[in-house]
């Protein structure tokens, strides 16, 4: 496993001195940004070659949330590549090695410029050393929508809501679906599942709907078209 340490910052904590959500999967996919890069398969390279590696869901399960400045380790694992698809592991842990939390993700290689997905290259395969997947109660990709939502006003995309590819982040995508989670909800897993990209100026209109012990917020477009459908439970 890809691994680096860390300390949990101010800048990353709530209103308790806690890891906030969003900050957890930053560190997530900072780590896997950050492996690609010293496998010299990152940015500059999927840019030379017309490559992007796009979010298609996620599931995060969070056993506690870590305090202001307790020292962790983020690590990763890519255990699949078939076709177009990627399969990546996530945990963090803590001093003792104990998992403060673990994720599975699931990724689409497009080419950028047909839009289309592509077969994951040779040299991406070589590159990238499969390993065994993390053990964890791994749930469905698909996410099921309640019938009886309730649409919130409409969230115009902003520039501070791009990354990179100029299209919204997988985390901003969960952060702003979880504006709309109710007050003390503890969130111990996440699920998302990403439809299509959101770019600048884009509308998302939010689908809010609870569920017995699950929230659901459905990000979509003016024509009812879904970006993205988190679960939060």
């Amino acid at each position: 496993m890809y691994t680096f340490e860390s300390r949990i910052r101010y800048s990353e904590t709530d209103s308790e001195g806690k890891l906030t959500m969003a900050s957890l999967i930053n560190y997530f996919q900072d780590c896997s940004t950050f492996q690609s890069e010293d496998l010299g398969l990152g940015l500059d390279y999927l840019r030379e070659r017309h490559m992007v590696w796009v979010l298609s869901s996620w599931q995060i399960v969070a056993e506690r949330y870590p305090k202001l400045c307790e020292r962790v380790t983020i690590g990763t694992l890519p255990y699949e590549m078939r076709g177009f698809l990627g399969s990546r592991n996530f945990a963090m842990t803590d001093e003792k090695g104990e998992y403060i939390a673990r994720a599975n993700s699931l990724w689409s290689l497009l080419d950028t410029e047909t839009g289309r997905p592509i077969a994951v290259p040779e040299d991406i395969k070589e590159g990238y050393r499969l390993e065994e997947k993390l053990d964890m109660e791994y749930a469905p990709r698909k996410i099921a929508v309640p019938a009886d939502t309730v649409l919130k006003e409409p969230i115009t995309v902003k520039k501070h809501h791009l990354d990179t590819n100029y299209h919204v982040n997988n985390q901003q995508f969960v952060n702003i679906a979880m504006d709309f989670l109710p007050e003390n909800f503890a969130v111990r897993q996440i699920r998302a599942e990403y439809k299509k990209q959101a770019f600048l100026d884009n509308l998302l209109f939010p689908f809010v709907a609870e569920e017995e012990s699950r929230f659901v917020v459905a990000l979509r477009d003016d024509g009812g078209k879904p970006y993205v459908i988190v679960e939060f439970s």
